[in-house]
């Protein structure tokens, strides 16, 4: 359970500090509600990001969670860090891209491990 737990907690690292760079972001811009749609602005990548974790991170805990309800496998525990590792890479390269439109290898891994780490625990979940 301790490595379950850790991951959970860091996730919810992830998705406050997140919010935390926006506030500060929005307070440093003045901009109260909303921000440009220039896909370069930092605002606008760190509020993506911000949201974006938001839409994973809570399932992913839950399925973490459950899943260590069970007594994971060492693999399952594998899979666990792995997909916090994804969240982190996936935000990491949102906010270090020069453009969101523009590909990013940290933002592809950080997704396509999202998608395999989550695909995996809810297997798991489904028929641990």
């Amino acid at each position: 359970m301790n490595t379950a737990l850790t991951c959970i907690g860091l996730l919810g690292l992830l998705v406050f500090g997140l919010g935390v760079r926006v506030s500060l972001l929005r307070t440093s811009t003045n901009t109260l509600i909303g921000s440009s749609t220039d896909p370069a602005d930092p605002l606008y990548k760190w509020m993506r990001a911000h949201g974006n974790a938001c839409e994973f991170v809570p399932m992913l805990a839950l399925l973490i969670y459950v899943a260590a309800m069970r007594g994971p496998s060492g693999f399952m525990k594998l899979v666990m860090v792995l997909a916090v590792l994804a969240r982190y890479l996936h935000a990491a390269g949102m906010v270090a891209s020069s453009s969101l439109d523009q590909p990013q290898n940290l933002r592809f891994a950080g997704a396509l491990g999202t998608y395999i780490t989550g695909l995996l625990l809810s297997l798991s979940v489904l028929f641990g």
